[in-house]
């Protein structure tokens, strides 16, 4: 079964994704990037509220350049703030080894902390764009490094969807190469209505979404009807 989860920047938006029934709460902050980092206190209140309904909560720790020391330590305070997931975007990491430094020591910092955490390597669809890893050489990295999840989103908001970037056969092998990994795996990026069906056909562990369910684009709010017409479309 793929699972939901829904990026709220707040509360209120957090509640409105509980409301509308989404599987995992992802909390991020649009305004500083595809998976921009939001404040621990902001990740702690959710998460509170997230618990309380018996669901998962995840946290981005920015779009990072190749920084161990500072990506370790944004993992260690989304792990110590609440988050169930802690995911880490490669946007300045150019090639495989820079990946496996990178995800080694964040695995080490969160598990360190907490060995039932789950921490998830994020790649972009758009890599070409941004000069990054390409998601296919992400999975040996994941491997390596131990991580719990790979994942492809797109860096670069700008209307450009991840179909857009990557056809239905390329996402299923990425899916397939994360799976022999030992990895669960996630797609996201500008997803919308249309795209259901492949995904449904591709069938990741988990697909993430914001824009779709916000009532008028990605900086607009998340509203609990759009969230339950998703969980309708993805299980029907």
């Amino acid at each position: 079964m793929i699972r939901v989860l829904v990026s709220p920047m707040s509360f209120e938006e957090a509640l409105e994704c509980l409301r509308g029934g989404a599987d995992i709460i992802d909390v991020k902050n649009p305004s500083e990037g595809s998976l921009g980092a939001n404040f621990p206190w902001v990740i702690k209140e959710i998460g509170d509220a997230v618990k309380r309904e018996g669901k998962e909560l995840s946290a981005t720790t920015g779009d990072l350049d190749f920084k161990p020391g500072t990506a370790s330590l944004a993992a260690l305070g989304a792990a110590v703030a609440g988050a169930d997931y802690i995911k880490v975007g490669l946007f300045g990491v150019r090639n495989v080894e820079e990946a496996y430094q990178v995800l080694k020591v964040v695995t080490k910092s969160v598990k360190d902390y907490d060995s039932d955490k789950k921490v998830v390597g994020a790649a972009y669809a758009d890599f070409s764009r941004i000069n990054a890893i390409s998601p296919f050489e992400l999975p040996e990295a994941g491997r390596k490094a131990d991580v719990d999840g790979i994942m492809i989103d797109t860096a670069i908001k700008d209307g450009l969807t991840l179909f857009d970037h990557l056809s239905v056969e390329e996402l299923s092998r990425f899916v397939e190469m994360a799976r022999e990994g030992g990895m669960f795996c996630a797609l996201a990026g500008s997803i919308d209505w249309e795209h259901i069906p492949p995904l449904k056909e591709i069938s990741p562990d988990i697909i993430g979404v914001r824009t779709i369910v916000c009532e008028s684009g990605r900086q607009s709010r998340i509203k609990k009807e759009l969230v339950e017409r998703l969980m309708r479309e993805v299980r029907g």
